[in-house]
């Protein structure tokens, strides 16, 4: 049994994932893919997982709306948003834990993945979350 840490990668392009697969891999981190929302859902119900990674732009799937589905039933699970745009609606930037931009993936990916592995501890963005979600309740 691999007892490495595993991720989830989300995104509707094949290549896509098995490079960012590949990539992740190589640093030692077990490594999931789905393709679509109810995919990615199956998986985090069925394996351990430490972090998702939610590409933005996707053809047929809403980010906004899987990373809501994920927020709703796994509401500790770090969301970390992959897009090569740099602006993204501050709806979905409520829902995920980080955004990194496709450029500086390969920078900065690694550790943030580290970083939400380890004991999860508020951040600034999940506080504002908790306030809202509690306003909302």
């Amino acid at each position: 049994m691999d007892d490495s840490p595993t991720v989830l990668c989300i995104d509707d392009l094949p290549q896509v994932l098995e490079l960012r697969k590949a990539a992740l891999e190589s640093r030692g981190y077990s490594v999931e893919v789905a393709s679509c929302a109810y995919t990615a859902i199956k998986i985090l119900e069925e394996s351990p997982v430490i972090a998702v990674l939610l590409e933005y732009k996707q053809e047929g799937m809403d980010a906004e709306a899987i990373a809501y589905l994920i927020r709703k039933r796994f509401p500790t699970l770090p969301i970390i948003l992959l897009s090569a745009f740099c602006d993204m609606p501050e709806s979905i930037m409520w829902l995920v834990d980080e955004y990194v931009m496709k450029s500086d993936l390969t920078e900065r990916l690694p550790g943030i993945i580290e970083r939400i592995a380890l004991p999860r501890k508020f951040s600034p963005r999940s506080m504002e979350r908790q306030k809202r979600n509690a306003a909302t309740a």
